[in-house]
């Protein structure tokens, strides 16, 4: 099974992947900023500083960060929730990490993770800072690792 490109519109980045567990279990993972680090391929997630006991639409959530070799943290709000579906939260900059589950069978789901910054822009200059950092390249690398190291740690299972 390989990491496929998903058309998702412009701005933004999308990729999936068949990975052979239950749907539950994979939007578990995902819903729980806690286990965020366990699915990051990019190597930029470390832990959480701060997560509330249960996750609503409206939750923050901190996370300690690193990129380009400078550590950072970031306060996420989660913009929405639909159990064993989808789950996506929003940077302060603007833009969306979003995270949908498809089950093509009890124990195997289509999961694909998107990066969308087609909104960012009402943020002054955000639009410049994602083609300044060369955001689409970089997630786009990233979200394909994430999503095979999600691939391989069920491969066996």
């Amino acid at each position: 099974m390989t990491v496929n490109v998903v058309d998702a519109g412009p701005r933004r980045v999308s990729r999936s992947v068949d990975v052979a567990a239950p749907a539950a279990e994979l939007y578990g993972l995902a819903a729980n900023p806690r286990r965020h680090h366990e699915l990051d391929g990019s190597g930029t997630v470390r832990d959480n500083m701060k997560v509330p006991a249960r996750m609503t639409v409206g939750s923050k959530f901190s996370t300690r960060m690193k990129m380009y070799g400078v550590p950072y943290w970031i306060t996420s709000t989660v913009t929405a929730l639909k159990p064993n579906e989808l789950v996506e939260w929003r940077h302060p900059v603007g833009h969306r990490w979003r995270w949908e589950f498809e089950a093509l069978s009890p124990a195997l789901t289509r999961v694909t993770e998107t990066f969308d910054y087609h909104d960012a822009g009402a943020i002054k200059n955000a639009l410049n800072y994602y083609t300044l950092i060369g955001a689409r390249k970089s997630n786009a690398a990233g979200i394909e690792a994430t999503l095979a190291k999600l691939r391989d740690r069920y491969a066996g299972s």
